[in-house]
């Protein structure tokens, strides 16, 4: 990636060398360069909210910035690449979007989520922070940009106006307003399942923000809480990708004997799970981990894994994601244990599982999704 800063080598995590996708786009490069022909003063507390890969703070490094993430994968791909270009550990802050904010924030730089409501969440969180002398700079590929996404920050930061296209990419640009009056923040966001849904009907959900249908049961999961196992005999059970750990809490509530492990690589949905789980008093033993899927769980530990995998990698469409929770979750299960697995009918997920299994039956299906079952023999 070339930037007013220098060429910089950057990859996304876990590096793959058959990997297609960058590790940055058009809209990295358009901020990047616009903070340099403007001599942007990078002075202060330069916080970067949503790098995708690193690829912002990688490139600010000198200044010190704090960058605030959601995701494991882009925290852990930011440390790579810091030190691939030699960046001493500590000179830029990582922090989550769990942790707190910085209380003073003079440079602020968005690389606007695909979740408006996380969008919401962070400005809403940083906001105290922010002062009439803040330079706040937003980027984002055109099609990531809507009325609604301009509107979020003149309504919690201050009057905003974008910049023209480039290479379908644009810059939004706030004067912020310390002194407007905001509405409180509505995330977490908490409501009561349906009836009809197996254990955890009627039960109390948490959702942070960016989490997926953090306002309502989806479809597909709620198709899958309909034909999970019974899990009698089950010891170790994983909730692999959790989102808000419906499904995770359902299987404790079916056999409180079970231990149960719910990992995502979202800071955000790891947190909602967890409050979830606590919301409904559910009896034994959880563990919950944020991280890269399977990734740390012993080999042949595990009686059953759940798994909802995402076939998106922001706005690319990947099957990446899911195959490597399909081998982490085939490595990690004993002889004789199951992956349970809720997809989209379209996505032919059974092929897969048919090659690093060497089965996949058919569990359930409507028009729109299948559940599928592979044993590890």
């Amino acid at each position: 990636m070339t930037t007013p800063w220098g060429e910089l080598a950057l990859t996304r995590f876990p590096e793959d060398p058959r990997e297609r996708l960058r590790a940055w786009d058009a809209s990295d490069e358009y901020l990047l360069r616009h903070l340099a022909e403007r001599e942007t003063p990078l002075s202060g507390t330069v916080v970067v909210v949503g790098d995708r890969w690193g690829a912002l703070v990688t490139a600010l490094a000198a200044h010190g910035p704090v960058q605030i993430t959601d995701s494991y994968l882009a925290q852990e791909a930011t440390r790579a690449n810091l030190a691939r270009r030699g960046v001493e550990p500590g000179t830029v802050q990582l922090r989550t979007t769990q942790d707190p904010p910085p209380e003073r924030v003079d440079v602020l730089l968005v690389r606007v989520p695909k979740s408006l409501a996380l969008l919401e969440d962070q400005l809403l969180r940083l906001a105290p922070a922010v002062h009439a002398g803040t330079v706040v700079v937003g980027t984002g590929m055109v099609k990531e940009i809507h009325t609604s996404t301009l509107q979020l920050f003149e309504r919690i930061l201050g009057p905003t106006r974008t910049s023209l296209a480039e290479r379908k990419a644009r810059l939004i640009f706030c004067t912020p307003e310390p002194s407007a009056e905001r509405l409180a923040n509505p995330w977490p966001y908490v409501y009561d399942l349906p009836n009809g849904i197996g254990p955890v009907s009627g039960r109390t959900v948490v959702n942070h923000a960016g989490v997926f249908c953090a306002d309502r049961l989806d479809i597909g999961t709620r198709f899958f809480l309909g034909h999970l196992p019974g899990g009698e005999g089950a010891r170790r059970v994983v909730d692999l990708g959790c989102g808000n750990g419906v499904v995770g809490t359902a299987m404790a509530l079916a056999n409180p004997d079970a231990e149960v492990l719910f990992v995502d690589e979202s800071f955000q949905a790891v947190a909602s799970a967890e409050a979830t789980y606590k919301a409904n008093g559910v009896p034994g033993h959880a563990e919950f981990r944020v991280g890269d899927g399977m990734a740390g769980v012993p080999a042949g530990s595990v009686d059953l894994v759940l798994n909802n995998p995402p076939f998106h990698s922001h706005q690319a469409t990947t099957d990446a994601t899911a195959w490597r929770m399909f081998t982490g979750a085939r490595r990690a299960l004993r002889p004789g244990g199951e992956l349970w697995v809720i997809g989209n009918r379209h996505l032919g997920y059974h092929v897969k599982l048919r090659r690093l299994f060497g089965n996949s039956q058919l569990v359930a299906g409507d028009p729109k999704f299948v559940v599928l079952r592979a044993v590890k023999r």
